[in-house]
């Protein structure tokens, strides 16, 4: 059964499927309805949580054994395996499929994927999956829908302004959902709830603090790699938690691996950066991040960015502000004069 993102709130009130499956790359998509099902399957007992990355070598009999094990915690459990490449191979197909068809008893299995490409989406595994699990669909919000999204956002906050505003909000965040909520929560604390004053909304937009994650993101694509390091510290002083910071790095990765995967099938870059919500002076910033790194070392940094975030859950016994600020330097630094 496949749903949309609005309905999974329904959904859930009527009780938990054994499998979800979420596809897309729209990060606060992904991380509202990872947070929903969390919550629902938590509320329903649902105390114990294990999450595996499928990883270079990735043995996928920690599945098979997951499977047959006993939680020595908790009589029901949460599973999530998260799969950045959308390719299981030919072992991941297999288990994917036994566990569509035959789901862990007292668990929940959430997968986790991203955009799949065609022949991903006419695999036997992905047929299983969509046949018997629960699948949400998470994607970008189009250019021309988002004032509309900033509306209803507003709207479950008991706030609302002229279409004009909501104009300007979807402008300025530039088609990144993150930036947008971000921005739509900063209101709802400012503001009470009612009508919001245009002009309010713009010196509140505008008037940003001193660092922020996209600001980051920035420097890293124009290979600086000092302002980089200056602004992580900044973001650190001003309390900034580091998985804000990885969401907004992974959107900035993300898109630049679009367009880079584009300009190596010799596509229209332009039109790349189009379609990866990438626009204005941004755009410059990518071209110059194009020419400094190769596909490799992106999906590399993006592969790492998912091991900083399990240093930030406390899987891992790193600190997730060093590992961000060694990933950061180390792309300002690639190819760069700085």
């Amino acid at each position: 059964m496949r749903l949309k993102p609005q309905e999974l709130e329904r959904h859930l009130a009527q009780g938990l499927a054994p499998l979800y499956v979420l596809m897309g790359d729209e990060p606060l998509a992904q991380r509202e309805s990872l947070d929903a099902i969390r919550a629902t399957a938590r509320a329903a007992g649902h105390d114990e949580r294990t999450r595996l990355t499928v990883e270079r070598n990735f043995n996928w009999q920690q599945v098979t054994a997951f499977g047959q094990s006993i939680s020595l915690f908790a009589s029901r459990r949460i599973l999530e395996i998260v799969i950045p490449s959308g390719k299981p191979g030919v072992d991941g197909g297999k288990v994917l499929q036994a566990l569509a068809m035959e789901p862990i008893p007292d668990t929940v299995t959430i997968i986790i994927l991203p955009k799949l490409e065609r022949d991903a989406k006419n695999s036997a595994w992905f047929a299983a999956l969509e046949n018997h699990g629960v699948s949400l669909a998470l994607h970008e919000v189009a250019p021309s829908a988002l004032p509309q999204w900033i509306a209803s956002r507003l709207s479950q906050q008991g706030q609302h302004t002229d279409q004009e505003t909501l104009e300007f909000l979807a402008h300025q965040v530039e088609g990144n959902l993150l930036a947008a909520h971000q921005e739509i929560q900063k209101l709802g604390l400012l503001y009470p709830e009612g009508a919001l004053d245009g002009s309010k909304v713009r010196e509140a937009v505008l008037n940003v603090s001193r660092y922020d994650a996209f600001q980051l993101g920035d420097a890293v694509l124009s290979g600086d790699s000092e302002h980089a390091v200056r602004i992580l510290h900044g973001l650190r002083d001003e309390g900034a938690q580091p998985v804000a910071i990885m969401s907004a790095l992974a959107w900035v990765l993300r898109g630049l691996i679009k367009v880079k995967y584009a300009e190596t099938q010799g596509s229209n870059v332009s039109s790349a950066m189009q379609q990866a919500r990438i626009y204005g002076d941004r755009q410059n910033l990518v071209k110059r991040a194009l020419s400094r790194l190769n596909m490799r070392q992106l999906e590399a940094a993006l592969q790492k960015l998912a091991e900083i975030d399990k240093a930030g859950k406390g899987l891992l016994n790193q600190d997730p502000w060093l590992e961000i600020s060694r990933l950061c330097f180390g792309l300002a630094r690639i190819g760069s004069r700085k």
